[in-house]
């Protein structure tokens, strides 16, 4: 349904909540209180994945070391609500039981090991600078797929499933659209989601519990601390070993990845899928910053009643910071040739333009077909068709003189405008 008359609400203090989950929350509360909901148990997560399957090999990239770190924070720090705490524990469940079907597949496939991806695109830039959009307008090109909210959700059939499953499996992620939706009626005008359309590739990195969703969603600053310290490449070898386990289930041959996740180890991206096009969108920090300082605080409070935007806003300054630090390393020791920068304004004064330009530098054909789509995508998804985000760098305690000190050389380097 439409709402493009409403305006998201900038009360981030006090979020929404329908009244059977208020009822929900106050009962766990109690539950909680009295002792009789205890912490998050990685070998109970383990062992609930093993007995929901039948199966035990969960392949070791790290994981269980990052579930443990993430499961920490998670305790000491979220203070999530008994929903939050249910849909946490259910996702990080369900991660468990992805790795666990994913090696048995592999096992019985060992093949799968040996298939070549194609050639890929990756989308990437600072949070709301345009990549999804992007994203979804490169996957309205009729030879281009990405990984859609439905493989990203359940990433591969449970064995001897029928054809059935792969239904079942657009049912599941129809209902976890809607959840959110209830959840957070004002979420979908903030990051519109669409199961059939590509998503977030970041929720592959998830099944090896390294990324940034987690403090995304949730405050779990000892957990992104570690995150920062850590060696990725085992994370994005697994992140490729899922690809292949993806296009061996539906073949395809042009890829259209992305997340801005991507940014914080391009270089570790680089080596793992050395023949990526990058594709890197830019947008004024002062805009884009608020926007997604603003995202972050509407998505915690969908699992916890204590939302603080000042600390989102400290957080994210410093990490998105931090990303685009690493982002201009990374390309400075790279190839230059490998790069595309599509700034924001052109995407949105031309899209269809802007979109010929990245097709012919990737190398792939854009014709009457591929530029009909685009316009077809464009047309059915106007902006603000799920109403108008509404945003202030105030609210997350910082000024246009604090992001311009930390984004003034990236601004400078990609001579990016003023919004």
């Amino acid at each position: 349904m439409a709402t493009r008359g409403r305006v998201t609400p900038t009360d981030y203090e006090n979020p929404y909540r329908p009244v059977p989950v208020r009822i929900l929350n106050r009962i766990g509360n109690v539950g909680r209180n009295l002792g009789l909901a205890g912490p998050l148990r990685v070998d109970a997560l383990v062992n609930q994945a093993k007995r929901k399957t039948g199966l035990a090999d969960f392949g070791d990239d790290g994981h269980l070391r990052a579930l443990q770190a993430l499961v920490e924070s998670i305790n000491d720090e979220a203070r999530l609500t008994a929903t939050g705490r249910f849909i946490q524990k259910s996702r990080l469940a369900d991660a468990l039981v992805h790795r666990l079907r994913i090696e048995d597949l592999l096992a019985t496939h060992p093949e799968i090991h040996d298939l070549a991806l194609g050639k890929i695109v990756l989308v990437t830039g600072l949070q709301r600078s345009g990549t999804t959009l992007l994203q979804r307008l490169l996957g309205s090109h009729p030879e281009i797929e990405g990984v859609s909210a439905a493989e990203a959700l359940d990433p591969v059939r449970a064995p001897r499933a029928k054809a059935s499953q792969t239904d079942a499996r657009t049912r599941r992620a129809r209902l976890a659209q809607g959840v959110i939706s209830y959840l957070s009626p004002q979420f979908m005008a903030v990051h519109p989601m669409d199961h059939s359309e590509p998503d977030e590739d970041v929720l592959l990195l998830d099944l090896n519990f390294m990324s940034q969703s987690a403090e995304a969603t949730m405050h779990v600053p000892s957990y992104s601390r570690w995150l920062e310290g850590q060696d990725h490449a085992r994370t994005y070898r697994y992140f490729l070993k899922v690809l292949k386990v993806l296009c061996w289930q539906r073949p395809r041959a042009l890829w259209v990845l992305k997340t801005p996740h991507h940014m914080e180890y391009l270089d570790v991206f680089l080596k793992v899928f050395p023949d990526a096009t990058i594709v890197q969108t830019h947008r004024d920090p002062r805009v884009a910053l608020p926007s997604f300082c603003s995202m972050v605080a509407h998505g915690r409070g969908i699992f916890s009643d204590c939302v603080e935007p000042r600390e989102v806003g400290r957080h994210w300054c410093r990490k998105t910071r931090r990303m685009v630090e690493l982002t201009m390393q990374a390309r400075d020791a790279a190839e230059g040739s490998r790069f595309l920068d599509v700034s924001y304004y052109d995407l949105l004064r031309d899209p269809i333009a802007e979109l010929r330009r990245i097709c012919r530098y990737a190398g792939i054909g854009f014709d009457d077909n591929a530029e009909r789509a685009a316009a077809r995508y464009m047309r059915a998804n106007p902006q603000h068709r799920f109403g108008k985000h509404i945003y202030r760098l105030g609210d997350f305690g910082l000024t246009e003189e604090i992001v311009e000190e930390a984004f003034s050389a990236y601004r400078q380097k990609h001579a990016i405008p003023f919004e």
